[in-house]
């Protein structure tokens, strides 16, 4: 069964106002998200699901929406912030979303079969998409639900211009996902990172050390795990203005009850991404030099 894409949308013009992290990064006028579908297709993606808000629906779809319908099937989830289980409601001064794993429950009537996620702003290489795609096309045999998460180097994945919020991961000797830790504030040291703990010390993270950048595989049966832990989440932050259902937390849970695990899949790949606006100049050589290798052509959709 051919696998489905879901493109976590909603949050684009958050930082920057607009839909400005889709400004031009490719020689042919092509947007990071451009070259995420473009590898999607080339690994055997059979389906794109944008998760976006419902303000943003008509500009989405004139500017961005159209440019793939004529090479994959489109479809659109909305995150609304009244999406809520019966018996909760939205705390009347909330406008803050609930989170990625909200957002991923917003799928649900549009995805019947294995599907990966990723952010419509990231970069994340075609041999970590294709790894994705392989993982998905191979039937699950396990007992348990068996996921996947593509694992980047830290040192990829690491801006030149200021800090990066990064999950950190341990794996088991199986390469099987133990644990996520979200490490904020991490800056490049060298071919390491750099970090300020909360006692105020100075913590080095090697390089080489895997992290997530929310670049996930999974099977329909999610959806229900999911959707418990959120109803579970709610209990106990209804009434917050802030709070927020994470994936890799609900993932997390999942794990440390026995309902699921997660295979890692190492990925050589060079993240980049604009989180900084600073960053655009860097994603734009990146982008460069791997269409003058020969990985991408000049325009992709030719």
């Amino acid at each position: 069964m051919k696998p489905t894409l879901v493109i976590l949308a909603a949050g684009l013009g958050s930082r920057y106002g607009g839909l400005k992290q889709l400004e031009p990064v490719g020689p042919g006028g092509e947007t990071i998200m451009d070259y995420s579908i473009y590898d999607a297709i080339r690994a055997g993606f059979a389906k794109a699901v944008f998760v976006i808000r419902s303000d943003m629906e008509a500009a989405f779809k004139e500017t961005i929406g159209r440019r793939y319908e004529m090479h994959v099937p489109v479809a659109y989830a909305f995150q609304r912030l009244d999406a809520l289980p019966a018996g909760f409601t939205v705390p009347p001064s909330r406008s803050k979303p609930w989170g990625t794993g909200h957002a991923v429950l917003a799928t649900r009537d549009e995805v019947r079969e294995p599907f990966g996620v990723i952010n419509a702003d990231d970069f994340y290489g075609a041999n970590s998409i294709a790894a994705l795609g392989r993982f998905l096309q191979e039937e699950d045999t396990h007992d348990v639900p068996t996921y996947a998460m593509v694992g980047f180097a830290l040192r990829d994945t690491l801006s030149e211009v200021g800090t990066v919020n990064r999950g950190c991961c341990r794996r088991n000797a199986d390469g099987y996902l133990e644990s996520i830790v979200e490490i904020v504030g991490i800056e490049r040291h060298g071919s390491d990172g750099r970090y300020t703990d909360g006692a105020g010390n100075t913590q080095i993270i090697s390089g080489d050390d895997q992290v997530s950048m929310n670049t996930w595989g999974f099977q329909p049966v999610l959806f229900d795990e999911l959707g418990a832990r959120f109803k579970h989440f709610l209990r106990q932050n209804a009434a917050s203005e802030t709070a927020e259902f994470h994936l890799p937390t609900g993932i997390q849970e999942l794990m440390r009850a026995g309902r699921a695990r997660v295979k890692v899949l190492p990925t050589t790949d060079r993240w980049c991404g604009v989180t900084h606006q600073e960053d655009k100049p860097r994603v734009v050589e990146m982008i460069g030099k791997l269409v003058s290798r020969g990985d991408y052509p000049r325009k992709l959709w030719d």
